[in-house]
């Protein structure tokens, strides 16, 4: 679905949307959440975390650069969301989430904290996942119940902020279950 068709499901709004303007601004939004998303996989490598730190750490700040940045352009955008006025909570919601997760990540980086930080990297990095989530589940319930897009896409963002925070929380316990003596726990404490 392009974004112009997108702007035709936004009803009940209680003020004007200009949509030239929303577009401009969710291509932004699009475009910085995409970078982060790259950011975000290139600095998970350990070969560049571990051999090139003073890269890993750039890009560790360009991530949260487009993070805080998706979360301005959220905010303009999430009061005219698809689906009325608890998907604008939600999205409001998630656009507090999201810096504060990677805020946090930043702090335990700083407090030479490595394991909390990666933790927190790994709440954060999943976020970048949103609009994908959100559009899949929306496909598969209107394909699957038939649902009007308005109510499917609605249904797909309650699911889809809990969701990437059960996955956050299950790579987290899976891939560094932070056992102390472990390889793995050992790993953890590398840059």
């Amino acid at each position: 679905m392009s974004a112009s068709a997108f702007l035709g499901f936004k009803t009940d709004l209680n003020h004007p949307l200009d949509p030239k303007l929303w577009l401009i601004v969710m291509r932004i939004h699009a475009g910085l959440a995409c970078l982060a998303m790259i950011c975000g996989a290139v600095n998970f490598a350990a070969r560049i975390r571990i051999r090139h730190v003073k890269f890993h750490r750039f890009n560790g700040y360009l991530y949260v650069i487009c993070v805080m940045l998706v979360g301005l352009t959220s905010g303009y955008m999430a009061p005219v969301a698809t689906g009325g006025r608890s998907v604008s909570i939600a999205f409001n919601l998630l656009t507090m989430l999201w810096p504060a997760f990677t805020v946090i990540a930043v702090i335990q980086i700083r407090k030479k904290q490595m394991a909390s930080h990666r933790k927190w990297m790994i709440r954060s990095y999943a976020f970048c996942f949103t609009n994908l989530v959100v559009h899949v589940l929306t496909w598969t319930i209107r394909t699957l119940a038939g649902s009007p897009y308005p109510v499917s896409y609605r249904i797909s963002v309650f699911i889809t902020i809990p969701l990437l925070l059960l996955i956050a929380e299950l790579v987290i316990r899976t891939a560094w279950p932070g056992s102390a003596g472990s390889r793995r726990s050992a790993d953890n404490n590398k840059p």
